[in-house]
Parts: structure tokens; C-alpha cells; sequence
């Protein structure tokens, strides 16, 4: 087994990037600082398999002189309070949401400091609105109700109790019974610390000598002319940095871009940018779509097209195609053909499915994209298809290769006349254990080698002999591109707290760019 990558620098880095953007943070007598936030989904309009097993809530402890990173946990809910207990290592954590139908979910975590392990203490689960340590032994909790069944004031209600314990860091997983937790309902506020919190860790950073200013989501990277790097994400249509480490052009928006494609000649990059649906007087509306080719070297927008509706970018050989992701007015999608010299429009495919339908496939030698083949249920019995040079849409194998399994689409990557790809086997109770998979098919069908993973891909690039993975566990690992086998397997940390790729890009000198869920792009060697 070779070693796993070098990072040989970071861009975009700053303080508290691990946690996203910030909710919530407290600071204890020991100089720590708890800062509570979140790195964002891992979906949008182009795609969204990913999202399966995903959370996006971050816990993070900093030494407060030296803002370094000492403990990096995940949350399954939003926290809504931190607590430092007042003698021991011990930080409580109260998380929780409404399910948007019925319950107030979430847990009570108990994160000891000195070996960073994180213990869920409640029998059942509940949402914590408000933890606060009273003493040492005695520790107070505001809960929200259990559900709103019949209790219209259910959102604006809290149960306040307090649970004591002799030595609250021996206190080990669901201890906490219910009978502990029963009070009478009173009225409760739901506190919204975002923008305290930002004031806090602006003046923190600068105390520190240092600048806070958040970045999320890296969901594009890709290497420009003369070592340049280029990143879209949250916020920012497309940006570049220059060899130094110094970004030398920005284009800011308002949510940000999704993609990069490169031109032919290197000069410019198409780049598109997610539009949201908002709600607007009671009615959900999409703004309109921003597709635009950006120079390189400077940064100017030197087009942006005229379309009525979001779309992903498809590329392959010189052709960059826009497949429409939304279903307006129920019209099956089609391609839009463009190019840099000329617009035309493509053939019909189809309706697109975020889950189903995502099909980014990197070095291709012609666009790819998934088709369904019963129009009144585009997402079933999906094939791979090419887009041939005079529009036709050409089926090549179906998607996937077990008859009686749905899979769901993912990035891929073209390499020697085959196909490797992404994705996750549908079912209906999520995704299951081995349930994810990157595969290796022949164009003629022909599966040359499969890897099953529990946790599915975020994204994928190859090199002459071998396939780079992504999973959003945080984990990267190598594969033999001959015959899939594991050439190495890691957790992408940064500073020794761990992080997650959400795109990566294999440069002409055989360096890896990879974009993080928390604004970052690392650059690493592979060839030690």
C-alpha cells in the first residue's frame, strides 16, 4: 500500500474554518472557546446523493491564544447551547430541531476534552434548548416539548429541569432516564446568537493577529494556465489563486457557483451559480439562472447566457451542453448545446432527478449524461448515453448493472474507452451498508471491477493508473484504476482536524486539488 497524499499548502484558510458558518459560541476559564456551526448540505439543483448520511453541524474547541483546532466533532441536529463545566474537561452540547411534521428531536452530548470522545447521555431523544451548569453536580436543561400534537404553543414552550450527578464525566451513553426530565411546560424563547457570535469571533481573530472571515463549501476546483488554482463556492461564482498562495481575482454572488468547466484553449472557464427556491408571498419562486465564462487571467465575465432555467453543466471532448435541472411547467428537460462560437439547440432526454440524474464525468472524451427510458418515470431504468457530435442521443449501457438494483447517480470519470463512476443502491429505508460503490464498466457494458463502501462519494478524478475518491465520511482513498484494488485509504485532516472533499481535481503535474465543505482547497502530492 503506497502512502497517502502530502498536503503541500492550503488556500482559503483561516480561523475557526472547521466549523462553517457560526451559530453560537462560549469561552471557559482555561482559555478554550466552543464554537457551534455548520459547513452546509452537500445538495443542490445538479446533485444530490451525497447528501445520504450526511451532517453538516460542527462542534469545535480552539485554544483561545492560538485559535488552533483541538477537538472537531459532528452533530446529528443544530446545537442550540454550549456549556463548559465549571471544574472538570467536560463540555455539554444541547442539539435539537422540529422534524416539520411532528417531534422535537435531538440529544444532550457530553464532550470530554481531554480525549475529544463525545457521550449521548438521554434515554430517549429530545431537543435541548438551554443547558447551564448550576455547580459542579448539578447541571440545568431547558427541553423543548416532546411533539406538538394538539399544543399549537408547542414551539414556544420549554420543560426546565435539573439533573445532578455526582461525577458527571463518569456518566456514560442514554443514563439520563425520562422520569429526570419531567416538568411542567412554560414559556421558552428560542435564542438566535448568529450574530453575536460573528462579532465575537471577529474580535477574537483580531486579538489573535489574525482576520475571520467565513468561507464554505469548495464545490468546484480546477488547475488554471501557469499553476493557477480556480475554485467555485458558496458565495462566490469563481475565484483564482495565484502560485504564491495569493488570490489574485474574485467574482462574488449571491449564493454561488456549483461548477467549472474549462474552455478548449484554457482562457476561460464556464461557471454556473445555484438559484434556491424562496418563499414569496406564499409562493416558491427560482430566481433566474446564472451560467457565465469567466477569463482566467483576470477574472472579468466575458458572458453570461440568456436562460429561462437552472441547469448543470455537461462536458465533454470541446462541447459544453446545460441539461436543465428544474420541471417547469412539467415539460420533460432538454439540452441546451453550447459552445464558444456557436449556440444551438439539443436533443430531448428527459426530465432531471437530483438524485438520480447526476452524471458529472471528468476527462470525457464526449458529453455523458443518464436518461431514463419510461417518460412517465424518467428516474427508473436509467442508461449511461453519449451525446454524439450531431446532437443524437446515443444509449450505451444501462446505469446499472444488477437487473433488480436502482442506483442513484454520481461523479465518474472516463479513462482507456471505460467509464468509472459513482453512486449509491437505492433503498427504501436509506442507504445501507455497502450500499455505496465506485465501478469500472467497458462502454460495451462489461463491469471490470467494483469497490463498495458504506458512506457514498462527494466526487471523484483519475489519473493514468489511479481512481481518487471522496466519500462524505471524510474519508479519500486511492484505487487502482487496472483493477480497483486499495492503493491507499485516509481521513483528510487539515492540522490534524478532519475535514471533507467535496470536489477534487487531478493537475497536469500530478498534484491533487482538493475543495472542502469548509471553504478550503488543498493542494497535496501524490507521487512520493
Amino acid at each position: 500500500m503506497t502512502v497517502p497524499p502530502l498536503v503541500l499548502r492550503v488556500l482559503g484558510d483561516g480561523p475557526f474554518a472547521e466549523t462553517g458558518l457560526p451559530s453560537l459560541a462560549v469561552v471557559d476559564a482555561s482559555r478554550r472557546v466552543a464554537v457551534a456551526g455548520d459547513v452546509g448540505s452537500l445538495q443542490w439543483s445538479g446533485g444530490g446523493t451525497a447528501q445520504s448520511r450526511w451532517t453538516g453541524h460542527r462542534i469545535g474547541v480552539y485554544d483561545r491564544d492560538t485559535l488552533r483546532c483541538e477537538h472537531l466533532v459532528r452533530s446529528r441536529y443544530p446545537v442550540r447551547s454550549l456549556a463548559f463545566h465549571p471544574v472538570l474537561p467536560l463540555l455539554a452540547v444541547g442539539t435539537g430541531r422540529y422534524d416539520g411534521g411532528y417531534a422535537f428531536e435531538g440529544e444532550l452530548l457530553l464532550l470530554h476534552l481531554d480525549s475529544g470522545t463525545v457521550v449521548s447521555v438521554l434515554r430517549h431523544e429530545r431537543e435541548v434548548l438551554d443547558v447551564a451548569w448550576l455547580t459542579e453536580r448539578e447541571l440545568r436543561l431547558v427541553l423543548a416539548p416532546c411533539d406538538d400534537w394538539e399544543n399549537p404553543d408547542a414551539h414556544g414552550q420549554g420543560h426546565t429541569v435539573v439533573v445532578s450527578r455526582d461525577d458527571w464525566s463518569a456518566v456514560g451513553p442514554r443514563a439520563i432516564e425520562a422520569e429526570e426530565l419531567a416538568a411542567p411546560a412554560g414559556p421558552a424563547a428560542r435564542q438566535d446568537d448568529r450574530a453575536r457570535t460573528r462579532r465575537f469571533l471577529t474580535d477574537l481573530a483580531s486579538a489573535a493577529g489574525r482576520r475571520w472571515s467565513p468561507r464554505r463549501q469548495v464545490w468546484a476546483v480546477e488547475s488554471g494556465e501557469g499553476g493557477r488554482v480556480l475554485a467555485a463556492l458558496d458565495g462566490v461564482l469563481a475565484e483564482s489563486w495565484l502560485p504564491s498562495g495569493e488570490r489574485d481575482w474574485v467574482v462574488e454572488d449571491e449564493e454561488g457557483g456549483r461548477q467549472l468547466v474549462p474552455s478548449s484553449d484554457g482562457t476561460s472557464v464556464w461557471t454556473n451559480a445555484e438559484r434556491r427556491p424562496r418563499l414569496r408571498d406564499g409562493r416558491r419562486e427560482r430566481g433566474a439562472p446564472r451560467i457565465a465564462r469567466v477569463a482566467v487571467d483576470t477574472g472579468e465575465v466575458l458572458e453570461t447566457l440568456d436562460l429561462d432555467r437552472s441547469g448543470t453543466l455537461v462536458a465533454g471532448g470541446s462541447r459544453v451542453l446545460v441539461r436543465p435541472t428544474d420541471r417547469a411547467h412539467g415539460r420533460s428537460g432538454r439540452l441546451a448545446v453550447f459552445d464558444l462560437d456557436a449556440r444551438a439547440q439539443g436533443p430531448e432526454v428527459g426530465a432531471f432527478d437530483l438524485v438520480n440524474h447526476a452524471f458529472p464525468v471528468r476527462c470525457a472524451s464526449s458529453p455523458y449524461v443518464l436518461v431514463g427510458t419510461r417518460p412517465d418515470a424518467p428516474h427508473q431504468d436509467k442508461w449511461i448515453a453519449a451525446v454524439g457530435a450531431d446532437g443524437t442521443v446515443r444509449p450505451l449501457v444501462p446505469h446499472s448493472w444488477e437487473p433488480r438494483e436502482h442506483h442513484f447517480g454520481g461523479p465518474a470519470a472516463e479513462i482507456g474507452r471505460s467509464l468509472v463512476y459513482a453512486g449509491a443502491v437505492h433503498d427504501g429505508v436509506g442507504l445501507q451498508p455497502g450500499g455505496a460503490y465506485v465501478v469500472r464498466r467497458s462502454l460495451d457494458g462489461a463491469v471490470r471491477w467494483q469497490h463498495r463502501t458504506d458512506h457514498p462519494a462527494t466526487a471523484l478524478d483519475v489519473d493514468e493508473d489511479t481512481v481518487y475518491v471522496a466519500c462524505n465520511s471524510g474519508a479519500l482513498t486511492a484505487l487502482d484504476a487496472d483493477d480497483g484494488t486499495v492503493r491507499w485509504h485516509t481521513g483528510l485532516e487539515i492540522d490534524g482536524a478532519p475535514t471533507t472533499a467535496l470536489s477534487l481535481a487531478v493537475t497536469p503535474h500530478g498534484h491533487l486539488l482538493i475543495g472542502t465543505v469548509d471553504g478550503r482547497i488543498l493542494e497535496c502530492s501524490v507521487r512520493q
